[in-house]
């Protein structure tokens, strides 16, 4: 037994009985996926060196509780196993997925609690566009020729999942609510890749972070592209709405793929989301890993922020060719009036917008009477100096871009 001063270490004793139940080796799941598939190829990128990473960074430094240990091996079997049959399908179906063109694509890249995910719904409605849904990208194996039944069952074992996950994760649904036909974020995506910002935000893993934040991501942007044009196979191509705060490490990949695409840059008073965003943050940890210190979670929060916002300003400094690829709409417009600033990035995008799309957004825009709460501005309790520092550089972000830094 683990034992600290006369009495039981519950904690340790949990760390070390999940790890020998459930100790995570990168070589040996991919092995164990391709037998249980009976499938040898995971396509590219390889992903040998992000998930040995992955695993060895979850292993070290996670401080998985037994639970989470067993979750996180089951959701990373079940990425290698999915992978696998998806590299093997689209071999298989190579020539029709390139004929399938993808529209010049808008993703929707913003701090986080910046009113990106109202917009991504909002724009989701209009039939004209296309979102990933929860239920496609949990489950995007598709049974031929299946039709309707097989997608109800598809979305019946999202509904079955997510169910699951708010009970293990009580304030999950104050924090993040997603059901199965909820627009999906890129993150999810890139995991089968195991480049994905997912981990960072789930688990406390600094290394797999450090790698992933000097790591080159075409290939995830690639196996995206190769994602969505299979989704839309055997229909009429529309453009595709996309999201997540975390493209914003990685712009030079993303327009390496997609070079025609645009962005949509939300914008918050960074001092308001940064208490729901360590919240979040907290909850989504816990599902996996013994509970952490609050203002260890905050002051990540505050340097990814500031890092985060400094990346996208040297970017966009360094690319003036691509301006006009860039929408910059504030937090205030959007929930102020969200059909004015939908509107208003229609005509940036000189897309015309149907009555039917006008009718879907107006009815979603008048049930989202959440996002008219009081703000919050953030007040952080750590390190006097580290706080001053990281709030020096979101008040270039904000003077950078009009946004207001006093709570309104």
């Amino acid at each position: 037994m683990i034992r600290e001063g006369g009495g039981l270490n519950w904690r340790k004793f949990g760390t070390a009985v999940g790890q020998k139940l459930w100790s995570s080796n990168g070589r040996k799941m991919c092995a164990e996926a391709q037998r249980s598939t009976g499938l040898q190829d995971f396509g590219t990128p390889a992903p040998d060196t992000p998930l040995s990473i992955l695993v060895n960074s979850l292993e070290e430094e996670a401080q998985l509780h037994p639970l989470g240990r067993l979750l996180m091996r089951i959701h990373l079997r079940d990425l290698l196993q999915t992978r696998l049959q998806l590299t093997d399908t689209w071999r298989e179906n190579s020539d029709a997925l390139d004929s399938s063109p993808l529209k010049r694509p808008v993703f929707i890249v913003g701090m986080p609690r910046s009113g990106s995910t109202f917009l991504h719904e909002l724009l989701g409605e209009d039939p004209a566009n296309r979102a990933p849904r929860v239920w496609e990208v949990m489950f995007p194996i598709r049974v031929e020729d299946a039709g309707k039944r097989e997608r109800q069952r598809r979305v019946r074992r999202t509904e079955m999942c997510l169910w699951w996950f708010r009970k293990l994760a009580r304030q999950a649904d104050s924090v993040y609510p997603m059901r199965a036909w909820t627009p999906h974020e890129c993150v999810a995506i890139h995991s089968y890749t195991f480049l994905s910002e997912e981990f960072v935000s789930t688990c406390r893993i600094p290394t797999y972070e450090k790698f992933l934040r000097s790591a080159d991501r075409t290939g995830a942007y690639r196996w995206q592209k190769r994602f969505l044009q299979a989704l839309q196979c055997g229909s009429e191509p529309r453009q595709w709405v996309l999201k997540s705060p975390d493209h914003v490490h990685s712009l030079e990949g993303l327009f390496a793929v997609f070079p025609d695409a645009v962005i949509i840059q939300t914008h918050r008073n960074p001092f308001e989301v940064l208490r729901s965003s360590t919240e979040l943050t907290r909850v989504l940890q816990g599902l996996y890993a013994w509970a952490g210190d609050r203002d260890e979670v905050a002051a990540r929060e505050i340097r990814a922020l500031a890092e985060g916002t400094e990346r996208f300003i040297q970017f966009r400094d360094e690319h003036p060719e691509l301006a006009g690829r860039f929408i910059d709409l504030k937090y205030t417009d959007l929930i102020n009036d969200p059909m004015a600033a939908v509107a208003q990035i229609y005509r940036q995008l000189d897309t015309p917008m149907s009555e039917e799309a006008n009718n879907r957004m107006r009815c979603l825009a008048s049930q989202r009477s959440r996002y008219n709460g009081a703000r919050q501005r953030f007040t952080y309790k750590g390190s006097e100096s580290t706080s001053a520092k990281e709030a020096r550089r979101l008040e270039q972000y904000c003077a950078r871009f009009g946004v207001d830094t006093l709570p309104g």
